[in-house]
Protein backbone atom coordinates (compact mmCIF):
# COMPACT_ATOMS: atom_id res chain seq x y z
CA UNK A 1 0.00 0.00 0.00
CA UNK A 2 2.88 1.90 0.76
CA UNK A 3 4.19 1.77 -2.65
CA UNK A 4 0.50 2.75 -4.38
CA UNK A 5 0.97 5.92 -2.10
CA UNK A 6 4.12 6.63 -3.40
CA UNK A 7 3.57 5.90 -7.01
CA UNK A 8 0.70 8.88 -7.01
CA UNK A 9 3.57 11.02 -4.88
CA UNK A 10 2.09 10.57 -1.75
CA UNK A 11 4.26 10.09 1.38
CA UNK A 12 3.31 7.47 3.48
CA UNK A 13 1.08 8.15 6.26
CA UNK A 14 3.23 9.15 9.31
CA UNK A 15 0.40 9.61 11.92
CA UNK A 16 -1.71 8.04 14.07
CA UNK A 17 -5.74 9.23 15.01
CA UNK A 18 -5.89 9.58 18.83
CA UNK A 19 -8.90 8.84 21.07
CA UNK A 20 -9.06 12.74 21.50
CA UNK A 21 -9.68 13.20 17.85
CA UNK A 22 -5.79 14.62 17.34
CA UNK A 23 -3.12 13.27 14.59
CA UNK A 24 0.38 12.62 16.35
CA UNK A 25 2.80 12.72 13.38
CA UNK A 26 4.98 10.45 14.80
CA UNK A 27 8.21 11.46 12.58
CA UNK A 28 7.73 15.28 12.94
CA UNK A 29 5.21 15.69 16.53
CA UNK A 30 3.56 18.72 17.44
CA UNK A 31 3.05 19.34 21.26
CA UNK A 32 -0.19 20.60 19.84
CA UNK A 33 -0.81 17.37 19.21
CA UNK A 34 -0.08 15.94 22.75
CA UNK A 35 -3.37 15.72 25.14
CA UNK A 36 -2.47 14.04 28.75
CA UNK A 37 -5.76 11.89 28.39
CA UNK A 38 -4.71 10.12 25.60
CA UNK A 39 -0.76 9.52 26.77
CA UNK A 40 -2.46 8.12 30.29
CA UNK A 41 -5.00 5.98 28.09
CA UNK A 42 -2.51 4.23 25.71
CA UNK A 43 0.33 3.66 28.54
CA UNK A 44 -2.28 2.04 30.75
CA UNK A 45 -3.11 -0.39 28.07
CA UNK A 46 1.10 -1.08 27.19
CA UNK A 47 2.29 -4.25 28.93
CA UNK A 48 5.72 -4.18 30.68
CA UNK A 49 8.42 -7.04 29.22
CA UNK A 50 5.70 -7.59 26.46
CA UNK A 51 3.87 -9.19 28.38
CA UNK A 52 5.45 -11.98 29.60
CA UNK A 53 4.39 -11.66 33.49
CA UNK A 54 2.87 -13.32 36.15
CA UNK A 55 -0.73 -13.12 36.97
CA UNK A 56 -4.09 -12.31 35.47
CA UNK A 57 -3.28 -8.41 34.56
CA UNK A 58 -0.15 -7.34 32.75
CA UNK A 59 1.77 -4.74 34.69
CA UNK A 60 1.26 -1.75 32.48
CA UNK A 61 3.41 1.54 31.56
CA UNK A 62 1.20 4.18 33.65
CA UNK A 63 1.66 2.40 36.58
CA UNK A 64 5.64 1.96 36.32
CA UNK A 65 5.60 5.29 35.99
CA UNK A 66 3.41 6.38 38.80
CA UNK A 67 5.99 4.28 40.64
CA UNK A 68 9.04 5.82 38.66
CA UNK A 69 7.91 9.05 40.22
CA UNK A 70 7.66 8.49 43.50
CA UNK A 71 11.11 6.55 43.38
CA UNK A 72 12.81 10.14 42.28
CA UNK A 73 10.95 11.66 45.16
CA UNK A 74 12.36 9.11 47.58
CA UNK A 75 15.72 9.34 46.09
CA UNK A 76 15.87 13.10 46.06
CA UNK A 77 13.71 14.78 48.42
CA UNK A 78 12.85 18.34 47.44
CA UNK A 79 13.45 17.76 43.91
CA UNK A 80 11.82 20.35 42.14
CA UNK A 81 8.59 19.41 40.84
CA UNK A 82 9.37 19.92 37.09
CA UNK A 83 11.36 17.11 37.15
CA UNK A 84 9.19 15.28 39.04
CA UNK A 85 6.47 15.77 36.47
CA UNK A 86 9.20 14.84 33.83
CA UNK A 87 10.10 11.17 35.99
CA UNK A 88 5.97 10.95 35.47
CA UNK A 89 6.30 11.19 31.80
CA UNK A 90 9.77 9.58 31.15
CA UNK A 91 7.92 6.67 29.76
CA UNK A 92 5.38 9.00 27.79
CA UNK A 93 6.72 7.91 24.23
CA UNK A 94 5.56 4.43 24.66
CA UNK A 95 1.88 5.36 24.10
CA UNK A 96 2.62 5.92 20.48
CA UNK A 97 5.49 3.72 19.67
CA UNK A 98 4.80 0.83 22.78
CA UNK A 99 7.54 -0.53 25.34
CA UNK A 100 10.06 -2.63 23.54
CA UNK A 101 12.35 -4.17 25.34
CA UNK A 102 15.54 -2.41 25.51
CA UNK A 103 17.44 -5.95 23.31
CA UNK A 104 15.31 -4.94 20.80
CA UNK A 105 15.86 -1.23 20.61
CA UNK A 106 19.51 -1.62 20.44
CA UNK A 107 19.10 -4.03 17.66
CA UNK A 108 16.92 -0.94 15.65
CA UNK A 109 19.29 1.16 16.50
CA UNK A 110 19.31 5.10 15.54
CA UNK A 111 16.00 5.71 13.38
CA UNK A 112 14.05 4.07 16.68
CA UNK A 113 16.28 6.59 19.07
CA UNK A 114 14.96 9.62 16.71
CA UNK A 115 12.00 8.84 16.87
CA UNK A 116 11.43 8.44 20.35
CA UNK A 117 13.64 11.39 20.95
CA UNK A 118 11.27 13.59 18.54
CA UNK A 119 7.95 12.31 20.92
CA UNK A 120 9.71 13.25 23.87
CA UNK A 121 10.42 16.47 23.27
CA UNK A 122 6.65 17.51 22.07
CA UNK A 123 5.90 15.99 25.44
CA UNK A 124 7.85 17.60 27.09
CA UNK A 125 6.78 21.24 25.51
CA UNK A 126 3.49 20.44 25.62
CA UNK A 127 3.19 20.50 29.55
CA UNK A 128 6.27 23.35 30.04
CA UNK A 129 9.09 21.31 30.16
CA UNK A 130 12.31 21.70 28.09
CA UNK A 131 12.46 19.83 25.61
CA UNK A 132 15.95 18.32 26.63
CA UNK A 133 16.73 17.17 30.44
CA UNK A 134 19.92 17.86 32.21
CA UNK A 135 21.80 15.00 32.37
CA UNK A 136 21.72 15.10 36.09
CA UNK A 137 18.30 14.72 35.85
CA UNK A 138 18.02 12.15 33.20
CA UNK A 139 20.58 10.05 35.73
CA UNK A 140 18.35 10.00 38.73
CA UNK A 141 14.86 9.04 36.57
CA UNK A 142 17.39 5.89 34.70
CA UNK A 143 18.50 5.28 38.26
CA UNK A 144 14.58 5.00 39.58
CA UNK A 145 13.50 3.70 36.41
CA UNK A 146 15.92 0.73 37.04
CA UNK A 147 15.11 0.36 40.49
CA UNK A 148 11.63 -0.47 39.57
CA UNK A 149 12.71 -2.86 36.66
CA UNK A 150 14.57 -4.93 39.34
CA UNK A 151 11.35 -4.86 40.78
CA UNK A 152 9.50 -6.09 38.52
CA UNK A 153 11.66 -8.53 36.99
CA UNK A 154 12.46 -10.36 40.16
CA UNK A 155 8.87 -10.10 41.05
CA UNK A 156 6.63 -10.60 38.44
CA UNK A 157 8.93 -11.49 35.17
CA UNK A 158 10.79 -14.40 36.28
CA UNK A 159 14.25 -13.34 36.54
CA UNK A 160 16.38 -14.44 39.34
CA UNK A 161 18.20 -11.82 42.07
CA UNK A 162 21.32 -13.02 40.48
CA UNK A 163 19.93 -12.10 36.76
CA UNK A 164 18.24 -8.80 37.50
CA UNK A 165 21.63 -7.53 39.41
CA UNK A 166 23.67 -8.08 36.37
CA UNK A 167 21.04 -5.90 33.91
CA UNK A 168 19.35 -3.85 36.16
CA UNK A 169 21.91 -3.59 39.25
CA UNK A 170 21.23 -4.27 43.25
CA UNK A 171 18.39 -1.31 44.00
CA UNK A 172 20.15 0.85 46.90
CA UNK A 173 18.43 4.06 48.69
CA UNK A 174 15.19 3.15 48.17
CA UNK A 175 12.67 0.79 50.09
CA UNK A 176 11.64 -2.69 48.90
CA UNK A 177 8.72 -2.14 46.70
CA UNK A 178 5.89 -4.85 46.57
CA UNK A 179 4.91 -5.19 42.01
CA UNK A 180 0.92 -5.74 42.12
CA UNK A 181 -0.22 -5.43 38.57
CA UNK A 182 -3.00 -3.07 38.23
CA UNK A 183 -6.41 -3.39 35.59
CA UNK A 184 -6.20 -0.63 32.48
CA UNK A 185 -8.75 1.57 34.06
CA UNK A 186 -7.49 1.97 37.39
CA UNK A 187 -3.68 2.10 36.34
CA UNK A 188 -5.25 5.38 34.14
CA UNK A 189 -6.94 7.06 36.93
CA UNK A 190 -3.78 6.61 39.30
CA UNK A 191 -1.64 8.21 36.54
CA UNK A 192 -3.82 11.26 35.48
CA UNK A 193 -4.31 11.77 39.17
CA UNK A 194 -0.75 12.06 40.04
CA UNK A 195 -0.37 14.18 36.49
CA UNK A 196 -3.55 16.69 37.52
CA UNK A 197 -1.16 17.27 40.51
CA UNK A 198 1.69 17.71 39.62
CA UNK A 199 1.13 20.01 37.10
CA UNK A 200 -0.80 22.37 39.35
CA UNK A 201 1.93 22.38 41.38
CA UNK A 202 4.46 22.92 38.46
CA UNK A 203 2.07 26.24 37.28
CA UNK A 204 1.67 27.13 40.59
CA UNK A 205 5.63 28.06 41.04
Amino acid sequence: MAKLDQKKGQAPRAWQRMLSGRRLDILDPSPVDVEIEDIAHGLARVARWNGQTVGGLAFNVAHHSVIVEALCQELKPGWPVKWRLAALLHDAPEYVIGDMISPFKAALGEGYKRVERGLEQAIHLRFGLPAELPQAIENTIKRADRICAYHEATQIAGFSHEEARKFFGAPRDAAPLTIKALDPEASQTLFLQRFEALLREHRGN
